[in-house]
């Protein structure tokens, strides 16, 4: 395990990383016609549930396994369905706050598209979102830099749609170009808050690491299964359906390469 003075400024690097370059290629992906866009995010929503499943599958909850021992196995699969619980209660909340009115129009991860919603609600939401990865990557790169930069990858993946909608929505709500970008890039940066109180955290009660870790890879999985399948199987054209299954192994391999590249 990395000690506090290597890891922190690491880590926070790492997530800043994740923050800026999702917000920035979020905000150049915008820029292309609508049409494009419509094309294109359900190809990087297949590939990021692929990163996503082998972030949880083959990083975090191995990792949280190998940590905790054999002994703790149970304990770990309890924080597993803690994780996928909080994420229900949390993702209901917020369909609560924000979808009073029903939409015909899909959200890129196959939930409800929030149009109703104010945008500091919006991105007041989001920056919560983001601490929660802060502290994902902080829990993984605690365990092996490798797996923090895997996991790194598998955040990216998973937040580029979601920053590419969030964007389009402050733009539909009237909000100015340049200060919808700004504010994105704004929440996007609170990981580092998440990532560093995590981090110190963690190296000073080392025994919850491999809970944290569960946790992480509990909630990537509800992300994957609860959010970004049902959002894929919601597709009907036959076409995109035959690219799903490879990039879903794309995001996968790449998760493996990583992994193994460390």
């Amino acid at each position: 395990m990395p000690s506090l003075p290597t890891a922190l400024p690491s880590v926070v690097l790492l997530s800043a990383s994740v923050g800026v370059a999702s917000a920035l290629v979020a905000s150049g992906f915008i820029s292309l016609p609508e049409p494009t866009r419509r094309r294109v995010i359900p190809h990087l929503v297949s590939f990021a549930t692929g990163a996503l499943l082998g972030a949880a599958l083959f990083g975090l909850i191995p990792a949280a396994v190998e940590s905790a021992g054999l002994g703790a196995t149970r304990s770990i699969g309890a924080s597993v369905i803690a994780a996928v619980l909080v994420f229900f209660l949390l993702e209901k909340w917020m369909l609560w706050r924000h979808c009073h009115e029903p939409s015909d129009e899909p959200h890129v991860h196959g939930v409800r598209d929030p149009h109703h919603a104010t945008g500091p609600l919006l991105l007041m939401g989001e920056a919560l979102h983001n601490v929660l990865d802060g502290v994902v990557i902080a829990a993984a790169y605690q365990t092996r830099p490798e797996l923090g930069v895997a996991t790194a990858l598998a955040v990216f993946s998973h937040e580029l749609p979601q920053e590419i909608g969030n964007i389009a929505i402050l733009l539909a709500g009237g909000m100015p170009r340049v200060r919808a970008l700004l504010l994105n890039l704004l929440s996007s940066l609170a990981a580092i808050v998440g990532a560093a109180l995590a981090t110190i955290a963690m190296d000073g009660v080392a025994r919850l690491l491999p809970y944290a870790l569960a946790l992480a890879g509990g909630s990537l999985l509800y992300v994957a299964m609860a959010d970004l399948i049902p959002g894929l199987h919601r597709q009907a054209d036959p076409r995109r359906g035959l690219l799903q299954f490879p990039l879903i192994l794309a995001g996968l391999a790449l998760i493996l390469l990583t992994q193994h590249a460390g």
